[in-house]
């Protein structure tokens, strides 16, 4: 591919993906059989992807580094999946669906991309009820909607408070029947190191099993990555903790442009961070904001007892600022406002880095039994983290690292800039700009999966039926185990005195401080500096017990931390490339009087893509320009 072709169809943006699909190349039953696919990843885009290309015909080996696929993070989704469905009758349609996401992501996302998704998000919901999916129902019987934030309608269907876990299990049995049918070949507990191309097409990887240790070799005639994102990055984030944004980097490295590696979304709704050992954050679901009110007391360091402070008294500083949207402003918007109120001396708690989501209103309202109906689930979990009742009291809650938007750059097809790789679900850049809409990451996983890569793989795979599977003893994959092998070896050889999480640790205040909530000019430079020297003492200091033919858990930390070093680097300078503010991307140079975002639009309007350089040389920039033909661009109110 040349450097930056979008592959955008042409015509009217409501008819671009059924003219694409009307005159895409096919593959008859017969020759799919000649065809073999690889799927890395087996969350709500892998699974899908996996089961759907199996269904058709195709042979798919489907790889993930838990025990088994039904672990993958997307488990954890809390809130609700989107879809344009308008049970409501509140207005709600495709393009307005469209439009909240592209209003949402600032504008700084690709229109055929994102009108796409919302036009398949009905067949979505379809999907996951016919395959069982238990989402809440209204008395009569109908699927339930709740509003999300950015948005004004309701538009998100919900299991409780565990939505992921619902729709995942759906993939999940989708996949799993295609094992037992023969037509997927299942691989877990394997990491995947490599990305192997042949004649300048994705043709295989090279894996690890993580159990033995031995060095494996997969060939296929393409390959799709849905490995998630890279929000780990953090150290303490939301995400599982062996989430990682490795495979993608490993991509980055053979060819693959990285788009938007800094637009990285900070949710605001976590359990605030308790104590200095943890190795993680714990989500609070968004949907919390339907019923519970965030707020501060209006006196700074206020300890008592939130319960005896009395409404005069208390700063709803959500509704106040944002009346339209109140506490349904997107997660961006909130974010930064808890934060402001933090650090401006109104936090709550012991740190003082939190704020209240209390729901006493809305249990007095509505009753408990109502609430438990929507929220239980969540209720009982912040229980046991923190010992208090949410009933009762008011949660507390800041925001931490979760999703990036940011992620290997694709075409309309889904296609990264190396021929034959696919990246799909949030290992891609395309749909959220620079800002995620609430419940749109399930609603792109699955649509990416189910209803997009199976049509633009097969445009592809047309053209691949005469080329045979490459043997995995070619000079290529001989060459790609013997490097996958010799960077493992070199973990080892260190031989120093401090752990891969240590340094996981350091980097994770690096990013955060720096590059996390806001950023600036002088931060930014620092961190690059910051990051650089810790960097060289983890390859001169970095210890790991055990060897490499053996589990060896330290050595699968190792690789993935040594892969954030590298992908830190790329995304603080990402962030200094884009001097302006949008979305979760928030410039302290570029904000308006009230503290807003401030985009720039005529430097900035555009996706930047980066191309690998090599080891320690300056990545290149490329520029895809975002053109808005269907969309007014301008400022981005919730007032």
């Amino acid at each position: 591919m040349s450097k930056l072709e979008s592959k955008i169809p042409e015509g009217p943006l409501a008819e671009k993906w059924s003219k694409y699909k009307a005159s895409m190349k096919l593959v008859s039953p017969l020759n799919k059989k000649k065809l073999s696919v690889i799927v890395v990843g087996t969350g709500i885009a892998g699974a899908p992807a996996a089961a759907s290309l199996a269904e058709l015909g195709y042979n798919v080996k489907v790889f993930c580094f838990q025990d088994t696929a039904r672990r993958a993070h997307s488990v954890a989704a809390q809130g609700g999946i989107n879809a344009a469905k308008n049970y409501k009758n509140d207005g709600d349609s495709v393009y307005r669906l469209f439009y909240d996401m592209i209003k949402g992501g600032d504008f700084r996302a690709r229109e055929a991309n994102v009108y796409r998704i919302a036009e398949v998000s009905n067949a979505i919901i379809d999907q996951f009820t016919a395959q069982g999916v238990p989402f809440a129902r209204e008395y009569g019987g109908t699927l339930a909607n709740r509003t999300f934030g950015g948005v004004q309608v309701s538009r998100t269907f919900y299991a409780q408070g565990q939505t992921g876990q619902q729709i995942l299990l759906g993939g999940y049995s989708a996949l799993k029947r295609q094992v037992a049918l023969g037509k997927v070949t299942m691989y877990s507990r394997r990491q995947m190191l490599d990305l192997v191309i042949v004649d300048g097409k994705a043709r295989g990887i090279i894996t690890r099993n993580l159990v033995t240790g031995e060095i494996e070799k997969h060939s296929a005639h393409a390959v799709v990555l849905a490995t998630g994102g890279y929000g780990t990055i953090y150290y303490l984030s939301t995400l599982a903790v062996n989430s990682n944004g490795s495979a993608a980097w490993q991509a980055y490295k053979k060819g693959a442009f990285f788009g938007n590696p800094s637009f990285v979304q900070i949710h605001p709704t976590s359990i605030p961070v308790l104590n200095d050992y943890q190795c993680k954050l714990t989500l609070m679901s968004e949907s919390l904001r339907n019923d519970g009110r965030i707020w501060v007391p209006k006196e700074k360091g206020d300890k008592r007892d939130p319960n005896t402070i009395p409404d005069e008294e208390r700063d709803y500083f959500l509704e106040r600022r944002y009346p339209a949207f109140g506490n349904l402003v997107p997660r961006d918007v909130a974010s930064r406002a808890s934060k402001e109120r933090c650090d401006a001396g109104y936090g709550v708690g012991k740190t003082g880095l939190a704020v209240y989501l209390d729901f006493r209103d809305a249990v007095k309202k509505q009753g408990e039994k109502t609430i438990k109906g929507k929220y239980g689930n969540l209720f009982d979990l912040y229980e046991k983290i923190t010992g208090d009742i949410p009933y009762k009291t008011p949660m507390m809650i800041y925001p931490a690292g979760h999703y990036t938007m940011g992620g290997l750059w694709v075409d309309y097809n889904l296609m990264t800039t190396i021929p034959g790789l696919f990246a799909i679900g949030e290992a891609n850049f395309s749909d959220h700009g620079a800002n995620r809409l609430g419940a749109s990451s399930l609603m792109q996983g699955a649509g990416d999966g189910y209803f997009i890569l199976p049509y633009t793989m097969t445009n592809y795979l047309a053209d691949e039926i005469a080329t045979k599977i490459p043997l995995t003893d070619t000079p290529e994959f001989e060459e790609a185990a013997k490097s996958a092998k010799e960077r493992l070896d070199k973990f080892l050889r260190i031989n120093g005195k401090q752990t891969a999480t240590s340094f996981h640790k350091r980097l994770g205040h690096i990013m955060w401080n720096n590059c996390g909530m806001s950023r600036n000019e002088e931060g930014l430079k620092k961190a690059l500096v910051m990051i650089g020297d810790l960097k060289k003492e983890f390859w001169s200091d970095l210890k790991i017990p055990g060897k490499a033919d053996e589990l060896n858990q330290e050595l699968e930390k190792a690789s993935r931390v040594a892969d954030f070093l590298e992908l830190a680097t790329l995304m603080v300078t990402d962030a200094l490339n884009r001097k302006e503010s949008c979305g979760a991307h928030f410039r302290e140079e570029s904000q308006t009087e009230g503290g807003e975002a401030q985009r720039i639009d005529s430097e900035y309007s555009y996706v930047a893509a980066w191309e690998y350089q090599g080891d320690d040389k300056e990545p290149k920039l490329h520029k895809e320009e975002l053109k808005f033909e269907n969309v007014e661009v301008k400022v981005r109110s919730y007032k």
